[in-house]
């Protein structure tokens, strides 16, 4: 596993400037071997310039210590390095200098002046030394390759461990900037993750209000129904036989229609239960959609014939709020057409859940139903009277959650459409809607 770059910098623990322990160990071993070498140098030093050998070698042992300070202060090595060339001295120390030099994060003008500097030093000492020599007899070579052997030496001297340290110093460079590239991947893998998450639940909550909505719009009108069928059965059942046999007849078959739909949703839940161990993906999405399919199924009947509730069914809704005992009448305005799937179905759960509201909240009530087909739209209202009595309306005793009026709104909305509900001034209750085509 690749350190990042916080880990890197939470592990700097060495003592002053130093990063760790060993590279402050390695800089005293290298001071103390630069400073053995320019001591030793130190005496031929002291004899050529005519000073105590003492003095030669304590000037040694200082100059060449300032080598532990190789990584604090670069320039100031490599200037002590050039300066110390006249005496001959100073050669591990040049040589180390230039290579952390070159290293740094120095401007690249800075390094090339400092290298150059130290090029030329070492070149002149050395073109001097060598034609001295030749002068005394001390080398055995010709004159002319006294300019070979001092640029080959500063050559030597200052090339290879610039061009180490320009390595160095780049490879180091592009190691942070991954190291910075993999915290920063890091943190937006994080916050990715967390948006992910939060789509996730998002998602969950949509498709569990989804599927609370269809499970309502589809068996909450035939149990409303129901209840009311049983109301009037348990009213007439001595008074009129015959209409008491009626109303037990239309409660089977409201009961046996609610059971195929509850049979019918459940066992689409269940389905999408198993895709959700064979997926592991998107389970809700898919629990949702086939939840909706099942919807659309179940308003058909317990044949399950038909793509999902139409505007054709209109009227079958509505003869059977009528045969509850609902006074009912529909009006229809403009040329019937056909629409979309969805629009359609749309249209009848608003309408479905408008009379079921009527028959919880305002049994015995009149209402109006109205259907305007326009040019890019269609437009709807169920508007329902006041109640006979005052008592009717909670008479039959039809539990109510309040999901009905969000469920038709939000799915207006999610057609771009329009929905308003609210009572009207006579004392009932109105809901329009229109959702464009």
């Amino acid at each position: 596993m690749t350190t990042t770059g916080e880990d890197h910098t939470s592990a700097l623990t060495g003592p002053w400037w130093w990063a760790r322990w060993r590279s402050a160990v390695l800089d005293a071993g290298l001071a103390l071997v630069s400073a053995g070498e320019c001591a030793a140098e130190g005496v031929p030093f002291a004899r050529d310039a005519g000073i105590p050998v003492s003095v030669g070698i304590v000037f040694g042992l200082v100059a060449g210590s300032v080598l532990l300070l190789r990584r604090r202060w670069p320039i100031a090595v490599v200037l002590v390095a050039i300066a110390i060339t006249p005496a001959q001295m100073g050669f591990l120390m040049g040589v180390v200098g230039l290579y952390t030099l070159a290293a740094s994060e120095l401007p690249r003008r800075i390094i090339g002046a400092l290298a150059g500097m130290a090029m030329v030093g070492t070149l002149i000492v050395t073109f001097v030394r060598s034609h001295q020599g030749v002068a005394d007899g001390g080398l055995k070579i010709g004159d002319w390759l006294v300019p070979v052997v001092a640029i080959t030496t500063s050559l030597g001297v200052t090339a290879p461990p610039l061009l180490l340290g320009l390595y160095v110093g780049a490879r180091r460079r592009l190691m942070e900037s991954l190291r910075e590239r993999a915290d920063s991947l890091e943190r937006e893998l994080q916050l990715l993750a967390e948006r992910a998450e939060e789509r996730a639940e998002w998602a969950r909550n949509e498709e569990r209000t989804r599927i609370a909505r269809e499970m309502h719009d589809v068996v909450a009108h035939r149990v409303s129904l129901m209840v009311v069928h049983a109301a009037a059965l348990q009213a007439v059942a001595r008074k009129d036989p015959e209409k008491a046999v009626r109303n037990a007849a239309l409660v089977g078959d409201m009961g046996r229609q609610a059971l195929t739909e509850l049979r019918e949703m459940l066992g689409v839940l269940r389905s999408g239960d198993g895709f959700e161990r064979r997926a592991q993906g998107v389970p809700l999405a898919a629990v949702g959609v086939a939840a909706a399919v099942a919807a659309s199924r179940a308003a058909e009947g317990a044949d399950g014939v038909g793509d999902g509730p139409c505007l054709e069914e209109l009227e079958e809704l509505i003869g059977q709020s009528a045969a509850a005992g609902m006074v009912v009448d529909l009006s229809v305005e403009g040329d019937v057409r056909l629409y979309g799937a969805e629009v359609e179905q749309t249209a009848y759960r608003v309408v479905q859940e408008a009379l079921t509201n009527v028959h919880k909240h305002a049994a015995g009530a009149k209402t109006h139903v109205r259907f305007a087909h326009r040019g890019g739209e269609i437009a709807m209202q169920v508007e329902n009277e006041p109640p006979p009595e005052p008592a009717s309306a909670s008479s039959v005793g039809l539990p109510s959650g309040g999901n009905g009026l969000l469920g038709m709104k939000e799915r207006v909305a999610a057609l771009g459409g329009v929905f308003v509900s609210g009572p009207t001034e006579a004392g009932g209750f109105r809901v329009s809607a229109v959702i464009p085509t």
